[in-house]
């Protein structure tokens, strides 16, 4: 569960341990993932999406200012029937969005914190079928690349490393 924003150029000794990001996400609260000036040169807000909460995605929306994605396996995109949104991706860091998603049920309008918050739950539930699923929606899917931040150094592959 990522949101994109902006950062200024901050000290090295400004950033957090590996370990230290890890189990604050394994506690359930939401970090600032940093990448290198020469990348993206910005911060996402990233939380674990289990505990992904209204309160969580309208802090994102109103302070992180972007757009809301879920960064998933290449194995949940198959199993979610997820395909990509382009199939000749022409982006500068070619990050694999796949089609947005919706909760198929309890939404109303999709846009809420509320029904974002529930779409995500729905697609990173244990048994989440497609079915689970309709598109278009408010939730952008990023589908990671196997083998994590080792083979691509992206937001996407740390969100879900």
């Amino acid at each position: 569960m990522s949101q994109h924003t902006e950062t200024p150029n901050n000290d090295i000794s400004d950033i957090s341990p590996i370990t230290e990001i890890v189990a604050e996400l394994r506690a359930g609260r939401m970090v600032i993932l940093v990448d290198e000036e020469d990348r993206e040169n910005e911060g996402d807000l990233v939380m674990a999406a289990e505990f992904v909460t209204p309160e969580a995605i309208n802090f994102m929306v109103t302070h992180g200012r972007g757009l809301v994605c879920l960064t998933l396996t290449e194995e949940r995109c198959q199993q979610l029937d997820l395909p990509l949104m382009a199939v000749r991706n022409g982006t500068r860091f070619g990050t694999n969005f796949t089609v947005s998603i919706e909760a198929a049920e309890g939404v109303e309008t999709g846009i809420s914190a509320a029904d974002r918050a529930k779409t995500v739950r729905a697609a990173v539930a244990r048994d989440a079928r497609p079915s689970d699923l309709v598109q278009p929606g408010h939730i952008f899917p990023l589908k990671a690349v196997n083998g994590g931040v080792l083979v691509r150094a992206g937001h996407t592959e740390a969100g879900c490393d």
